[in-house]
């Protein structure tokens, strides 16, 4: 028997450098498939997910229809709990975009500093957080990075740091 909407956990790929790749020739960064799967199986993932990508761009380049139609996405699949890996740069933008549009719903945004594929990544690590983080945070849009959550009106990357911190609100 699959498990229901309420068992499952959606989430949605959008790209960032969870899933860049590297090119030996060129020195660049760029995208070809998501790692997620991988990811997932070298966790011995065993919840009921349903996985999907939207994009897979750098959140720099990322534009206001990318956000409209993460938005739309959110609201329209009947899970209640999402998570979303996303780059950070502008990672903050979209949970505070996504928590003034999406109501009734636990939705977990992550992501990692160094792309999975190098070896060293944070991704595996952030992507398990974020996981466990929208089993057991009430409803809202939150960001999971280094093994603590943030509220999405109360974060911000440093950029200095490269470290999310908590903000005071307003800020």
């Amino acid at each position: 028997m699959s498990p229901s909407a309420s068992e499952r956990i959606r989430v949605f790929v959008t790209g960032g450098t969870f899933d860049k790749e590297y090119d030996e020739i060129n020195g660049q960064l760029f995208f070809k498939d998501s790692h997620l799967i991988e990811m997932l199986s070298l966790g011995r993932c065993r919840l009921a997910l349903e996985v999907r990508t939207l994009m897979m761009v750098d959140s720099l380049e990322m534009t206001s229809a990318d956000r409209n139609l993460i938005a739309e996405q959110c609201r329209a699949v009947p899970e209640a709990r999402i998570v979303i890996t996303h780059g950070t740069d502008t990672m903050a933008d979209t949970a505070r975009m996504l928590a003034e549009r999406v109501a009734g719903k636990t939705i977990v945004l992550t992501g990692a500093i160094i792309p999975y594929k190098f070896g060293s990544s944070d991704g595996l690590f952030n992507l398990g957080s974020a996981l466990a983080f929208v089993q057991t945070l009430p409803p809202g849009v939150y960001i999971a990075m280094n093994g603590r959550y943030f509220a999405a009106a109360r974060v911000r990357k440093n950029r200095e740091t490269g470290v999310f911190e908590e903000i005071e609100q307003g800020n």
